[in-house]
């Protein structure tokens, strides 16, 4: 059976309001992705680091009781895993992000999980940009776009990081060139590409290097853009998700996942997907997106829906065998 492998960072988020902690979750889009993958019923494993701290044994922890497979997680000594505080004010709104982390020099000494064709690959955030990892990290996306499993890229970074972009974008380039499916949020385009509109963006910068590009709206819509130009919108029916971004967007990218396989999306047609099948995919994303932003505590999908999935998955892949069966 095909797989999912996510590569992306484990840390932790603690929230507060007013300076008093309310919550604390495993953080980061494609850690929650992939958890609501492996509930879906499809193998995955996760690429990662964290410290062999009580922190990291938290986040290994969240992506065992989830079904992901954590044999390549680096779980480092020398330093500790990281950690972000999410500060809310209920008096004005606002809100500010602290990041702890401390990793040992050697970055990224993780052990290459077997990448096979037709696997699909999600990465993205800072944690594919950070220049202290980049050479390894983009050593193994290359190696699977070499195997031709299909790369999904969540563009942007998560956390509140600042970076100068000026220093990162080769690697954001690099990262748009490998990928085959590109998904961003109004947030990220206007951090990465400042006073542009999504389709200035895909026109100038993403266009050239992906065909399939997937933009979220700051009301939940989807467009997604296709080579020269054309492009479809779906109001996803969502409005907002400000109560819970990290769970509405890591539900879409782990459903965009789910609805390749469930649809038998191979990487040879990935560039070429019709209409019909792309509603397909966009409206079982948001399923997911919905179902994991529900539970801001969760981020991922819950196990009656995980269910549901499951069996859905099982059933289209005995049609799609059954096909492929008969046509040979």
């Amino acid at each position: 059976m095909r797989k999912a492998i996510a590569i992306g960072e484990s840390i932790l988020d603690t929230v507060f309001l007013d300076d008093r902690p309310t919550d604390s979750f495993v953080g980061g889009r494609i850690a929650n992705a992939a958890a609501s993958v492996g509930e879906s019923g499809i193998p995955v494993e996760m690429v990662s680091e964290c410290c062999n701290d009580h922190i990291g044994d938290i986040i290994t922890g969240f992506l065992h009781r989830h079904h992901v497979g954590t044999g390549s997680v680096d779980r480092f000594t020398d330093g500790s895993t990281a950690a972000s505080m999410i500060f809310h004010s209920s008096t004005d709104g606002g809100k500010k992000l602290v990041n702890f982390y401390n990793y040992p020099d050697d970055r990224f000494d993780v052990v290459w999980p077997r990448i096979d064709e037709d696997d699909v690959i999600l990465f993205g955030s800072f944690y594919s940009i950070d220049i202290a990892m980049r050479e390894r990290f983009y050593e193994l996306v290359k190696y699977a776009r070499e195997r031709k499993a299909i790369l999904i890229y969540l563009l942007g970074c998560q956390h509140g990081i600042n970076c100068r972009i000026t220093k990162v974008m080769p690697g954001i380039l690099e990262n748009l060139e490998i990928a085959d499916i590109v998904i961003a949020t109004e947030g990220d385009i206007a951090d990465i590409f400042p006073g542009e509109t999504a389709d200035q963006a895909f026109k100038n910068h993403i266009e050239f290097y992906c065909s399939n590009f997937l933009y979220i709206d700051n009301s939940s819509c989807i467009t997604v853009y296709h080579r020269n130009g054309a492009k479809s919108r779906f109001d996803t029916g969502c409005g907002a998700t400000a109560a819970n971004p990290l769970g509405w967007q890591a539900g879409l990218a782990g459903g965009i996942i789910y609805a390749l396989f469930v649809n038998g999306i191979l990487h040879d047609r990935v560039g070429d997907v019709d209409d019909e099948t792309m509603s397909h995919i966009i409206s079982t994303a948001v399923e997911f997106a919905a179902n994991a932003a529900a539970d801001r505590g969760r981020n991922c999908i819950d196990e009656d829906f995980a269910k549901a999935k499951a069996d859905e998955l099982q059933a289209a892949l005995k049609s799609l065998n059954n096909n492929n069966t008969q046509a040979t």
